[in-house]
């Protein structure tokens, strides 16, 4: 579609008031900012239309603001964005946060406007844009804007993908979403999940449950510097993790806002929706990798290096006894391409070691014929042994790794290729994983590359090549 990217949403007034500290109040115990300058931008649903206007698109937002110089001072920053802003009537003041900084820390907030009201009805203007929106954005911050009954009716009614961003104290989504966007903390607050066991079994259970609750098409949990887990129809939640791990993180303000934005562009083109929730990962990596993001990195030691050498087992053992998460995935890696080294990448981020488990040569020759392998279990082996992102090799002489599974007893089974997606059959070694409260999930897989795919690609050629010599 042609048309604008529509957020709408809960536009806030943020400030940040930047001095230095030189001594203590005489009358309280409390430090004395002497200001140096201050800091307006739009924040809330505006920050998010802000982002995504700065991604070279054509972005509208529909909001309410009050009569206040507040509600001025927003609209001619959004302005000043290139965003066109299309009002309700906000009763009231404008929600206003001020942050009082020094140092690179912030000393107090403090937050004016009251209590969140209701606004007016939406002009006609508003209906006849969310008709012909390219996407939309709700970025819900539970101000009151989303409960408005005509722009809800409105928002379940138009053809565009909706991507709802939750709040705690706001209106489920209407149905038939596209995709809602709720961060950890979020979904167990949506859903009263006391969230037992690991993050990833957590925003598993809970997305589903969120998602059948609000009948949406999909709900992508963002777990901060771990990426996004996609709960969908399938039976097997998709993790994508980001490209490279964060480090030095100083302030992930706006982070779900560049995830949400990036994630309804997406869709607006025409992506899948696990297509759109990986870019909208890899945006929000690099938004919170430059700067605009400290302090949400959670370091995972040995994330690429090296584990001691011995056994599978022994690697596992001392795993687990640290206190760390075992994940394995396995195939045949006849000839390793891009896409095996894709998801072992992807799969490594997910624990503290990874264990592959390798079909051997008689396995192959059951599943793939007596021509395969190409490359004997020892070469195999010996490449995926000398990879930063695997810690141990295992070779099985079975059709299926569940000898070796029932074993080593993973955390978290990882596959790719034709086990992602909603129409994907359960991964045939579910039942036993979840034996043990294992976890199995898909990654991220780079398209069009294949050991079988490279091998007729091979033959065409030398075919090709012995024509011409003729």
């Amino acid at each position: 579609m042609t048309g604008p990217l529509v957020v709408v949403g809960d536009a806030l007034l943020d400030r940040d008031v930047t001095g230095a500290v030189s001594r203590v109040c005489p009358d309280a115990p409390v430090p004395v900012l002497d200001e140096r300058h201050a800091t307006d931008r739009p924040g809330g649903a505006g920050l998010a239309a802000l982002l995504a206007a700065a991604q070279h698109t054509e972005v509208a937002l529909v909001t309410a603001l009050a009569d206040d110089a507040g509600g001025a001072r927003l609209a001619e920053l959004l302005a000043q964005a290139g965003v066109k802003v299309y009002p309700l009537h906000l009763p009231g003041a404008t929600a206003e946060k001020i942050r009082l900084r020094s140092g690179g820390q912030t000393l107090l907030r403090l937050d004016r406007g009251g209590d969140p009201q209701s606004p007016g009805e939406p002009p006609e203007a508003v209906l006849e844009l969310l008709a012909r929106a390219r996407a939309v954005l709700v970025s819900d911050y539970g101000r009151g804007l989303l409960r408005q009954p005509t722009l809800r009716t409105a928002l379940a009614g138009t053809s565009a993908p909706v991507v709802w961003d939750p709040h705690p104290r706001g209106p489920a989504a209407v149905p038939g979403a596209r995709l809602t966007t709720p961060n950890l903390g979020e979904l167990r607050q949506l859903t009263g999940d006391a969230g037992g066991g690991s993050a990833l079994s957590t925003a598993t259970r809970a997305g589903h449950e969120l998602r059948h609750r609000w009948r949406a098409g999909a709900v992508a949990v963002t777990m901060g510097a771990d990426g996004a887990v996609l709960c969908h129809g399938g039976p097997t939640p998709l993790v994508v993790p980001p490209a490279e791990q964060l480090e030095h993180v100083e302030d992930t303000c706006g982070a779900g806002d560049r995830f949400a934005a990036t994630a309804a562009l997406a869709l607006g083109d025409g992506a899948s929706t696990a297509e759109a929730v990986g870019a909208a990962v890899e945006a929000a990596s690099a938004y919170v990798a430059a700067g605009g993001a400290a302090g949400l990195h959670r370091e995972r030691e040995g994330a690429a290096r090296p584990v001691a050498a011995g056994t599978a087992e022994e690697l596992v053992a001392r795993v687990r006894a640290d206190g760390g998460t075992v994940v394995a995935t396995g195939g045949c890696f006849d000839i390793l391409h891009a896409g095996h080294l894709a998801t072992l990448r992807a799969a490594r981020r997910l624990g503290d070691c990874l264990v592959v488990c390798l079909n051997s040569d008689r396995s192959v020759r059951g599943l793939k014929g007596p021509e395969r392998p190409v490359n004997p279990q020892a070469d195999r082996a010996r490449l995926l042994g000398a990879l930063d992102c695997v810690d141990a090799v295992v070779v099985f002489d079975q059709p299926t790794p569940h000898q070796v599974l029932a074993r080593l007893r993973p955390d978290v089974w990882v596959k790719g290729g034709d086990y992602a997606g909603e129409d994907a059959p359960e991964l045939p070694e579910a039942e036993l994983i979840h034996r043990w409260g294992g976890r199995v999930v898909t990654v991220p897989y780079l398209t069009g590359r294949s050991t079988t795919g490279t091998i007729t690609a091979a033959r065409q050629r030398g075919l090709h090549l012995v024509k011409g010599a003729v």
